[in-house]
């Protein structure tokens, strides 16, 4: 028996999952997610580390693997640190088995990952920073507009007449918005004019990537946005590409669960060589 823990440390938020691994069937014992806001998010992740084990009732010492990603390699007690592409991939197959392709879309940035039925990474494309249309930018104009962020999803599905956005880098659509505002339009046309802007970024990954057949599963923080997961499947559909957009109610954790999973491997390959190794 294998007791794991993945800890994903993003730009806005740090997942954590904590799994047993045992005769080749998994097990999730326990999870968090928690924002980081203006908080130390090292203290954050270890905390968090803690609670997940006290929640699942497991004592500090019974954890063999503590496997790190994302911006999280100078957590100072974890095993080893893994790239976030390849934990992703792991993770969206362990959520969607039919998946063979990923759109990773966090608080900075989006990204494109093809991968095979085993979590194996085939190819990926990031977009720029600035261009990405991310989870803090639609976090911003929310604040702006006055609503909750848990309202944009449904308040987009609710457009009648989108707006366009001329662009989604940050500083250049939040001037776009100002002057949408000021000419009456609606919110849900405002925000569908974004969410459809930012899928056609999304979708130009999974052209470039060559992404085709089987599912393709939205990961990161925005994969609970109905609204950005409709226009993103509208936009493939026009695009012609063969693949079927999907979410999973646990998809924020994709990065945490595949390190998980990949550091019970690890540690289980390791363990049968009769030694341990960082890894990388």
């Amino acid at each position: 028996m294998t007791i794991s823990v993945g800890i994903d440390l993003g730009t806005g938020a740090v997942k954590t999952a904590l799994f047993r691994v045992e005769d080749g069937k998994t097990e999730w014992l326990a999870r968090r997610n928690d924002k980081i806001r203006q908080r130390n998010p090292f203290k954050l992740a270890e905390d968090a580390f803690n609670d997940v084990l006290k929640d699942a009732g497991i004592e500090p010492g019974d954890v063999n693997y503590t496997a790190t990603t994302g911006d999280g390699e100078s957590i100072k007690f974890s095993t080893g640190h893994f790239y976030s592409m390849t934990t992703h991939a792991r993770g969206a197959i362990y959520l969607q088995p039919e998946a063979r392709s990923l759109l990773d879309v966090g608080a900075l940035h989006g990204r494109g990952i093809k991968m095979d039925e085993r979590g194996k990474v085939l190819g990926y494309r990031m977009t720029s920073q600035c261009a990405s249309g991310s989870g803090q930018f639609l976090e911003n104009i929310a604040r702006y507009l006055g609503i909750a962020q848990s309202e944009i999803g449904e308040l987009s599905k609710q457009a009648d007449d989108p707006e366009e956005v001329s662009t989604i880098c940050a500083v250049l659509a939040e001037t776009d918005v100002i002057n949408m505002v000021s000419r009456g339009i609606s919110a849900p046309n405002i925000i569908k004019g974004i969410h459809v802007a930012m899928a056609g970024r999304l979708a130009k990954l999974l052209r470039v990537i060559k992404a085709s057949g089987g599912v393709t599963l939205v990961t990161g923080g925005l994969a609970l946005d109905d609204g950005l997961i409709t226009a993103l499947q509208e936009n493939i559909e026009q695009q012609k590409i063969k693949v079927s957009v999907q979410s999973h109610p646990d998809s924020p954790y994709a990065g945490a669960i595949g390190a998980a999973l990949w550091g019970a491997f690890r540690y289980e390959k390791l363990a049968a060589r009769g030694r341990f190794a960082k890894a990388s």
